[in-house]
């Protein structure tokens, strides 16, 4: 077999595997549309955890775009929004507005809100955070040190942008929303959060 039938057999197979694979899969089939949108969106799953049914408290370090450095366990005793995004992401711009306002509500309450950008150098990031007037920190995870740290627990879909967890007082996922924040159903698992003891 020559070499160009050889590379065309692998594509063909290659193709088949991809539609297989897509068939049932609606990241995976954004994934090949090849839209270039530059990014997968999430498909607005919101999964809220019963206490007795959450993993251990999450495990991660990281450095802040504004310098100095966050670790999981600094946030425990508190309740923590973690959001998942990058400044090219439609979504992400979509829903910062609204991660701003429930941070400005629920911080005097003892809510943290921290971003993961997954991809931007900190120019990027700030300008993004300037236009947006976000007054809480992110964490730079161009690396997908944090990203790794979460998703070795099923717990984060690496190709779902935005991605936003509600960690509870112990620092276990009680929420996860996959794709666009809505703002009143993260205001309620929040709440929800809140109120465990």
């Amino acid at each position: 077999m020559s070499r160009r039938s050889l590379f065309a057999a692998t594509g063909a197979v290659l193709a088949v595997g991809l539609a297989a694979c897509t068939a049932n899969d609606p990241l995976a089939k954004q994934a090949v549309a090849g839209d270039n949108k530059g990014f997968v969106a999430g498909d607005g799953s919101v999964t809220e955890y019963a206490a007795n049914k959450r993993s251990a408290p999450v495990d991660f370090s990281g450095t802040l775009f504004k310098g100095g450095t966050v670790s999981a366990a600094q946030l425990r005793g508190k309740v923590t929004v973690l959001n998942f995004w990058y400044a090219a992401c439609s979504p992400c711009r979509l829903e910062a507005p609204d991660l701003q306002a429930l941070h400005v509500e629920f911080e005097p309450k003892g809510v943290g809100f921290l971003g993961v950008n997954i991809r931007d150098e900190a120019p990027t990031a700030e300008a993004f955070e300037r236009t947006f007037k976000l007054t809480y920190p992110s964490i730079m995870d161009k690396d997908g040190g944090v990203l790794l740290a979460l998703s070795q627990r099923d717990l984060v879909k690496p190709s779902a942008v935005p991605t936003t967890l509600v960690l509870d007082k112990q620092g276990r996922v009680s929420a996860r929303l996959l794709g666009t924040a809505d703002k009143g159903t993260l205001k309620a698992l929040i709440i929800s959060a809140l109120a465990e003891k």
